[in-house]
This record gives structure tokens, sequence and C-alpha cells, in this order.
């Protein structure tokens, strides 16, 4: 098919174990392309506020501007890169500590802010504590923005998690599913026990937590559980068709996410279709991205209007996990639809 553009014996209790004390966590990350873009905006933003001070005229404070650009840029770089080198270090810390690095390493980009200044002949004399309050303030608007992205990855990925749980347990799913398990038991049973672990699969990966981030890989082999399920259901009116490029599998994705285009692509092609669709998953490697695409063809005439929750929730989460290096896009045109994600490797 060709691309569109566009889930007894009485035994004496043994004595608890001790609680394990809680993993520390890295409460703020700047390692990342729109992290970075944001916070030269924010600071530019300040910096051309403040030139407002004492200027004259229009040209003035042009003036102003760049020469205080010249040294607030510099020291708004040199914290991106120190807080995202330091990253593994500061991850080891406790959250209050992590914060107290942080604003620490905004006063001394702020000294250096000064010191760069002070080298052109700028600053004379060199106002070192403002500079390095400056360098706090600024530094602490950051982190609390940096803080306030990570927590909301949290409930992003436990709705998505739940949300996905929630619709593999949906009865005709279910019901579905395991009908055609005991149908195979007797004319097919490594069919059927194959069904079943496929099945269960889905349950396990549900259920657990897999952390922030999965191997593009292990959705992949997810995906194709849930379709190798689908596939006894429907039979021929599932045409499946993959192409997966391996060397794009080390390709970080938030846990969960391919499934439910999956899902969708059978749900709203599939079923509503009397002869079937379509359904096709490719992976291409492009330099040090991989496009991602889920196509599925649709049946003519009005059919049952989804909802946008799953393409939404899928959007948020890449959103959250990759920032403005993931990209993604979905589209309905010539009777195909498709969905197509962007990455880094």
């Amino acid at each position: 098919m060709e691309d569109s553009k566009i889930l007894s014996a009485y035994q004496e209790l043994a004595p608890l174990a001790r609680p394990e004390p809680l993993a520390r966590a890295l409460v703020f990350d700047a390692c990342h392309v729109g992290v970075v873009l944001r916070a030269v905006l924010f600071v530019e933003a300040v910096v051309a506020v403040g030139a407002m001070f004492g200027a004259a005229t229009p040209v003035d404070w042009l003036t102003r501007l760049s020469l205080l650009t010249g040294g607030a840029l510099p020291a708004a770089l040199v914290w991106l890169i120190a807080a995202c080198s330091l990253k593994k270090v500061l991850a080891r810390l406790s959250s209050t500590a992590q914060y107290m690095a942080g604003v620490l390493l905004g006063a001394l980009a702020g000294l250096y802010g000064g010191g760069v200044l002070a080298m052109v002949g700028l600053l004379d004399p060199i106002p070192w504590v403002a500079c390095a309050f400056s360098g706090i303030t600024l530094a602490a608007v950051l982190v609390a923005a940096l803080v306030l992205r990570a927590k909301a990855i949290t409930p992003a990925s436990t709705t998505a998690r739940l949300a996905e749980l929630q619709s593999r347990i949906r009865p005709h799913f279910l019901f579905n599913t395991l009908n055609s398990a005991i149908a195979l038991v007797r004319a097919e049973p490594a069919k059927a026990e194959t069904l079943l672990e496929d099945l269960s699969d889905l349950f396990r990966h549900a259920l657990i937590d897999q952390g922030q981030s999965v191997a593009l890989g292990d959705e992949i082999a997810l995906a194709r559980r849930y379709l190798a399920i689908e596939q006894v259901r429907f039979g021929e009116r599932l045409q499946l068709e993959w192409s997966v490029d391996p060397s794009g599998n080390a390709a970080l994705l938030p846990p969960l996410l391919l499934q439910p285009l999956v899902e969708n692509a059978v749900r709203h092609g599939v079923e509503p279709s009397a002869v079937g669709a379509r359904v096709r998953i490719s992976t291409q490697r492009r330099g040090s991205r991989v496009v991602i695409k889920v196509t599925n063809t649709v049946p003519e005439g009005p059919g049952e209007p989804g909802h946008g929750l799953a393409l939404a929730n899928v959007r948020d989460r890449l959103g959250l996990l990759h920032d403005v290096q993931g990209q993604f896009q979905s589209g309905l045109k010539d009777g195909i639809f498709q969905v197509r994600i962007e990455v880094p490797v």
C-alpha cells in the first residue's frame, strides 16, 4: 500500500522487609533543544525589558539591548551547558540539593556574563553582586519552569497507561479474543496457546511501570502481538503490511505509544468495512532521525466519527518526551488515513 503524504498449606509469615529508599530522580532536565530555545528567548525578553529603563529613543534601546545581550546570552548558554553536562551528577542529589545547584550555577553564570561585559570595556566598575543575583533570579525561574515540565510527564504517562488498559479490557475485545481461543482449542491448540500468550503480554505491558521511555523495537513487538490477536478475529479482512528498518529500533518513545495507533487503524479501518482494510506500519531511519508511519484504508461512506482522544494523547506525550525534536502529523487523503511520527535516534 502506498503511503499517503499527509494491554494450602499454612505457612508462617516472614518478617516484613525494610522498604528500600526511593531512587533519586532528576527534577529538571536542560538537555533538550526546545528547552534551550525557550530559555534563550526568555532571557532575551527579560533583557529587552530591562534595556527599556533609561532608554530615551528606540535607537538607544537597541544599543542597550545589543550590549546587554553580549553578556546575558553567553551567561544563559553557560548555564544550560553546565546543567546538561552535570545531568548525571545532579540526579544523585536530593530534590532540594538539585534546586540549590541550579540556582548556584545561575549565580556563576551571572558572574561570567558580567565578566564578559567587563572584558570588552562595557562595565566599569563591575557590579558583581548585581550580576550574581541577576543570574540567581533567572536561573530560579528556569529551574521552576523545567520542574513543572518534568512533573507534567508523570500524569500524562499514567493517564495513557490507564486508557490503554481500559481499551484492552473492553468487553467486546476481551470476549472476542477468548471466544477465538476457545474455538481454536480443539482444532488448533498451538494457535490458541499463542493467542492467549499475546493477550497476556498486552496485559503485562499495560500493568507494569516501564519508565519514561521505551525502545521503538519494543513498541513494534507489542504492536505485532496486538495485531496477531486481531488477525485471528478478522482473518483476511485485516491485510497487514510491515516495513521495519532495524537501524531505527533504538529510538525512544513514550511507553504504549504505537499500540493505540494500530488499534485506531483496526477500529476505524477494518471493523466498519465488510471487505476489510489494509494496515501498513513502517519505520525508516533518516540520518539521526526515525520516521514512523501507521497507515490504513478507510471504508467509503459515512462512518463512526472518532473523538481524536488517542491521537491527542499520543501527540502530547511525544511532545513531553522529545519536545520540539518530536514531530506528529495525521491526516486523511484519498481514502487513506496516516499518522506520521518523527523522533531522534
